[in-house]
C-alpha cells in the first residue's frame, strides 16, 4: 500500500508544479538536445518557452544558436536581436550576432557588434580578433592595424595576431614586412597553419617553390583537411618536377573535394603529361559533368580522344570548340586529320582548304610548339585562350587563407563529428536502428515482452546512435509526450500505468528529455523492481544526463555512479545480455578505466560477435592507450560489419 502511495504521487506531480517549473525544464530540455546536435528539436523547445513567455532572453538566445548550427544566419541574426531588445548587458549575444552577420558578409555590422562586445569585456582577446578580421574585410587596414598592435600589447603570445598583420602588410603589398611578422607569428606559435599557409603563398608569389613545397607541408601536417593546400603544394611540386608527388597531392584534394574543379583539371593535365591517356579522360569527363561548356576542357579531351584513336568523339570535341572559335586553324589541322584517319577525305579537305585559304590572307597566328618552359607556365581558371589548353590552372583570384574566427560556436558541430568519440549507448527506441550491413533489428527477450503491451503503431527497438530528429518527427514524438501524460492521469489500473509509464518515458528519452525520463522509471522501478529493461533504460539515460551536466560545468559523477549500479543490476538479472555489457563498457570507458572496459567489450562481442559498435569502441580504447596495432584491426572489422566511420579512423591512423 505504501509503495501505491508513492507512485501516485510522483505519477501527480508534474500536475500540480509551478508554471516556472515547467519553463525551466523545457528551457534545461532544449539546451540538452542543443548539446546532443539536434537542433530542430531544441528550436521545438525554445518554440514552447516563447508561447508562454516571450519576455525571457535566453530562449530567443538559445534558438539563435540553434539556428546559428543550422546556418540560418537571417533567423539566428533576427533572435539575437530579440534577445538584444530583452536584456542588452550580455556580450554573448553581440558576440553570436556578429558571427551572423560575418555570414551574411555584414562586415561594418559585426564590427559594431564586436564593440560593444569588448565595452563589456575588454579582456575577451576573440572579440578584438574578429573585429580586426572585419576591419580587413573592409579594407580599413589603417584601423586593422592600430587594433592589431593593441592585440599584441595586450597578448604578447597570441600568435594569430601576428599573422594577421602579415597579411595587412601583404594585402598592401608590402612582403618585406609581411615576411617579418610572419617570422614572429611563427616564433611564438610554430604550430598555427594558417601562418604556415600564409607564408606559403608569400614564396610561391616569389616563385620560390621549395620553400613552398615545405610550408605548406608543415600546413598539411598540422590541418590535414584543407583542400587548397593540396592544390597549391601540387604546383609547387610541378615547378620542381616532382611529377609523382604533385600527383599524389591532386589525388589527396580530390579524396576530400571529389568535386573539386581544379583538382580534377589539373590531374588531367597532369596525367597526359606521363602518358595516362585513358585515366586523363576520366578526369577531363568529370569536369564537364561539372562545367558541361567549358571549351578548354573540351579541348583537352580531344587530343586525348584523337591519341587513343576515338577519332569520332574528337571529333566531335573539335567541332564543339571549332563552332565557338571559327578561326582556331590549329584545331581544324587537328579535326582534318581525324577525317583521313577515319577516311572522310572530303570533310578533311574542306578543313584543310579552309587552313590554306587563312595562310593565303596572312590571317594565320602561328602555333608556337610547346617547350617544357611553356608546360610550366599557368593560367587563371576564367581565362579562355586555346593557345594555353594544356597550361595548368590556378584559381581566377590568389585565394587568402580561410579565416577562423574566434568563438565558442566556431566549428563546434563539425569538430565533434570527425573527432575520435565512442558510439553512444544501445537503448530503448520507438525509431529503428541498423547501419549498412544489418537490415534486421536487434532482439532482446526482456524488450520483446516489454513490448507486447503496446500499442499496434508503436514498436520497441533497440537503438544506438539515434540521429537528429526532424521537424514532423520532433512534433509527432512531443505529442504522444503529451498523450501519454493525458492517458496517465485518467488510469487507475496499476499494470496499465506501469505500461504507459515506460511507454513515456522512451518517448521522453527520444526527445532528450533525460530529466523527466528518469522520473518515470523511478515511477516504474517502484512497481518493478527486478525489471531488466526498466533499469537498463534508466542507466542510458542518466548517462546521458551526466554528459550534458559536465559540458555546462554541473555535478555529474553522481549520476554516473548512479547509471553504473543501475547497470550491474542489470546485468546481475540479464547476465548473457551483450547490450548492457556494452553499455557498462562504456560508463568504464568515460571514467577512463580502460582495462575494465576492454574486458566488458570483449564479453559483449563473444555474446554477439557481430556487434559492429563494440568492435568499433574497443578499437579507440586500445589507441587511447597506445595498442594502436590492436585497435586498427577491430576498426577493420568495425567497417566490414557496416561502420564505415571505422575506415575515416584507420585512414587518419595511416596518414598518422
Amino acid at each position: 500500500m505504501y509503495r501505491k502511495i508513492i507512485v501516485f504521487l510522483c505519477l501527480f506531480i508534474p500536475s500540480i508544479v509551478t508554471a516556472q517549473y515547467n519553463i525551466e525544464r523545457l528551457i534545461i530540455n532544449g539546451r540538452s538536445a542543443l548539446y546532443y546536435e539536434d537542433y530542430v528539436l531544441s528550436i521545438q523547445y525554445f518554440n514552447k518557452v516563447l508561447n508562454y513567455k516571450p519576455y525571457l532572453y535566453e530562449p530567443w538566445y538559445y534558438r539563435g544558436v540553434a539556428k546559428f548550427y543550422l546556418e540560418d544566419f537571417y533567423g539566428a541574426e533576427g533572435d539575437c536581436d530579440r534577445a538584444i531588445e530583452l536584456n542588452p548587458y550580455i556580450e554573448g549575444l553581440y558576440e553570436l550576432r556578429g558571427l551572423c552577420k560575418i555570414r551574411l558578409q555584414k562586415y561594418q555590422e559585426a564590427i559594431e557588434d564586436y564593440g560593444k562586445a569588448i565595452a563589456f569585456r575588454p579582456d575577451h582577446k576573440d572579440y578584438w580578433f574578429n573585429r580586426v578580421l572585419c576591419r580587413m574585410e573592409i579594407k580599413d587596414y589603417d584601423r586593422a592595424k592600430t587594433e592589431t598592435d593593441t592585440i599584441i600589447a595586450k597578448w604578447k603570445d597570441f600568435s594569430r595576431a601576428y599573422s594577421v598583420m602579415a597579411e595587412i602588410h601583404l594585402r598592401q603589398a608590402d612582403t618585406v614586412k609581411a615576411a617579418e611578422w610572419l617570422d614572429k607569428s611563427l616564433q611564438a606559435d610554430p604550430y598555427d597553419a594558417e601562418a604556415w599557409m600564409t607564408k606559403a603563398g608569400l614564396s610561391m608569389s616569389r616563385d620560390e617553390w621549395k620553400d613552398a613545397e615545405k610550408e605548406l607541408s608543415r600546413a598539411i601536417h598540422l590541418k590535414p583537411q584543407i583542400v587548397a593546400n593540396y592544390i597549391n603544394r601540387a604546383l609547387a611540386r610541378l615547378n620542381t618536377n616532382n611529377l609523382r608527388g604533385a600527383m599524389s597531392d591532386y589525388d589527396m584534394a580530390i579524396d576530400f573535394d571529389p568535386n573539386n574543379f581544379l583538382a580534377h583539371y589539373n590531374r588531367g593535365l597532369l596525367r597526359v603529361r606521363v602518358g595516362d591517356d585513358n585515366r586523363a579522360i576520366e578526369d577531363f569527363n568529370y569536369v564537364l559533368k561539372m562545367e558541361p561548356n567549358n571549351l578548354m576542357a573540351v579541348y583537352n579531351r580531344a587530343t586525348l580522344y584523337h591519341r587513343t584513336g576515338n577519332y569520332r568523339s574528337a571529333i566531335k570535341d573539335y567541332t564543339t570548340v571549332i563552332n565557338q572559335y571559327p578561326n582556331f586553324w590549329y584545331g581544324l589541322q587537328q579535326r582534318a586529320r581525324c577525317y583521313r584517319q577515319l577516311g572522310m577525305k572530303a570533310q578533311a579537305e574542306k578543313d584543310e582548304f579552309r587552313i590554306f585559304k587563312a595562310q593565303m590572307d596572312k590571317h594565320l597566328g602561328i602555333q608556337p610548339r610547346w617547350t617544357k618552359e611553356k608546360r610550366q607556365q599557368t593560367r587563371k581558371k576564367s581565362e579562355v585562350d586555346m593557345s594555353k589548353y594544356n597550361q595548368i590552372v590556378v584559381a581566377d583570384e590568389e585565394e587568402t587563407v580561410e579565416r577562423e574566427y574566434a568563438s565558442i560556436y566556431r566549428g563546434r558541430v563539425q569538430n565533434r563529428k570527425v573527432e575520435t568519440v565512442l558510439m553512444p549507448d544501445f537503448i530503448l527506441s520507438y525509431i529503428p536502428y541498423g547501419n549498412v550491413l544489418q537490415a534486421s533489428q536487434w532482439f532482446d527477450a526482456h524488450v520483446d515482452r516489454a513490448g507486447s503491451k503496446l500499442p499496434l503503431n508503436l514498436r520497441y527497438y533497440i537503438n544506438c546512435n539515434p540521429t537528429a530528429l526532424d521537424d514532423r518527427t520532433s512534433d509527432r514524438y512531443l505529442r504522444l509526450c503529451d498523450s501519454l501524460s493525458v492517458k496517465l492521469e485518467n488510469e487507475k489500473e496499476m499494470g496499465r500505468i506501469k505500461d504507459i509509464t515506460l511507454m513515456r518515458a522512451v518517448a521522453y528519452a527520444i526527445v532528450q528529455n533525460y530529466d523527466d525520463a528518469v522520473a518515470d522509471l523511478d515511477t516504474y522501478l517502484e512497481i518493478d523492481t527486478a525489471s531488466v529493461v526498466a533499469l537498463w533504460q534508466r542507466s542510458v539515460c542518466l548517462h546521458l544526463s551526466s554528459d550534458f551536466r559536465l559540458s555546462q560545468g554541473m555535478e555529474s559523477q553522481i549520476r554516473l555512479a548512479k547509471a553504473l549500479k543501475d547497470v550491474n543490476r542489470a546485468i546481475k538479472l540479464e547476465p548473457d545480455n551483450p547490450f548492457l555489457y556494452y553499455n557498462r563498457a562504456n560508463i568504464h570507458a568515460r571514467n577512463k578505466d580502460y582495462q575494465a572496459a576492454i574486458a566488458d567489450y570483449d564479453k559483449a562481442i563473444a555474446l554477439q560477435p557481430n556487434m559492429a559498435e563494440a568492435y568499433y569502441n574497443r578499437g579507440l580504447v586500445y589507441t587511447f592507450i597506445e595498442k594502436r596495432d590492436i585497435g586498427m584491426k577491430d576498426m577493420s572489422r568495425a567497417g566490414e560489419l557496416g561502420l564505415h566511420q571505422a575506415y575515416s579512423i584507420l585512414k587518419r591512423n595511416a596518414e598518422k
